[in-house]
């Protein structure tokens, strides 16, 4: 396992060697966070403002999910459990793409945030590319960033972690512990603390939350695109104490995948890689 740095520092996007700096950041820990970066606070801000609303409306219950698409609402109940936990996590979703379904007063905002993300994605992979040594960019069947070219999977997924109640599972969290299964994960800093990084030692380091932040991760994709040498790094988000545990918080998760046919490596397609993970959560949920 890689070693992970005390702390996870913020880079600054706009500084001469944000590029190498964030990028040896990933290498280090399976995780980035820029400071400076394009992606707008204010708009974030307002879909937070405004999926809170939704969520805390009956219009949810009328976009409940699609099993075939995977789209729309996914309750509590519903809810993942993480691989090797047997409680489902304290949470509720909305999985976005721009092919499926949306309440129509949140689409326009949602959709342009979408894209001027992923464009800014596309960004980032490049400079991971243009960082990686040679013996490892040779790994990749083609540039990182085209991987995402036509892609119909990269999911935006908009988190509800409603207040934590009185008699909750002692077992249950926010989210468990687990890794993505993509290439890259981006979430700008959520309305509350509480996503932490394994540390070497087992040791859990906070990552930092400083609204405005943008956090980047690594997922299982990357990893197997680059022969492990950028680690997909387990996660986590804790439940908060004291009077912060009364405090619902949003996160806005957005999920890069390439398109299926992308060869990772000589055992995997992304279809391939993704249809197995899938299937691994599906048992877990059984269980």
């Amino acid at each position: 396992m890689v070693s992970l740095m005390v702390e996870l520092v913020a880079v600054d996007y706009t500084a001469a060697d944000a590029e190498e700096q964030f990028v040896k950041s990933l290498r280090d820990t399976g995780f980035g966070v820029l400071r400076n970066h394009p992606i707008s606070k204010d708009t974030v801000s307002n879909i937070y403002k405004h999926w809170a609303e939704f969520f805390n409306s009956d219009e949810k219950d009328q976009f409940l999910f699609d099993p075939e698409k995977y789209d729309g609402f996914f309750p509590r109940a519903m809810a993942e459990t993480a691989k090797g936990h047997s409680v489902r996590d304290i949470k509720e979703y909305f999985h976005y793409y721009p092919w499926g379904r949306c309440p129509e007063s949140l689409k326009a905002e949602i959709e342009a945030y979408y894209a001027e993300t992923i464009k800014f994605a596309a960004t980032l992979l490049g400079w991971v590319e243009n960082q990686t040594p040679a013996e490892v960019s040779c790994l990749f069947r083609e540039p990182l960033s085209n991987m995402i070219n036509g892609s119909t999977q990269t999911l935006l997924r908009v988190l509800h972690y409603p207040p934590i109640e009185e008699g909750v599972d002692p077992g249950a969290i926010r989210a468990g512990a687990h890794e993505d299964i993509n290439l890259l994960t981006l979430l700008p800093s959520a309305n509350e603390p509480g996503l932490q990084v394994k540390a070497q030692d087992g040791s859990w380091l906070d990552v930092p939350c400083d609204f405005g932040n943008l956090i980047i991760n690594i997922g299982d994709m990357l990893q197997e695109a680059s022969g492990g040498y950028f680690p997909s790094t387990t996660h986590r988000v804790i439940n908060p104490e004291g009077h912060d545990s009364s405090r619902a918080r949003i996160s806005l998760p957005l999920f890069l995948h390439p398109r299926p046919d992308v060869v990772l490596s000589d055992r995997h397609t992304a279809g391939s890689y993704l249809q197995e993970r899938l299937s691994e959560l599906r048992s877990s949920d059984k269980k």
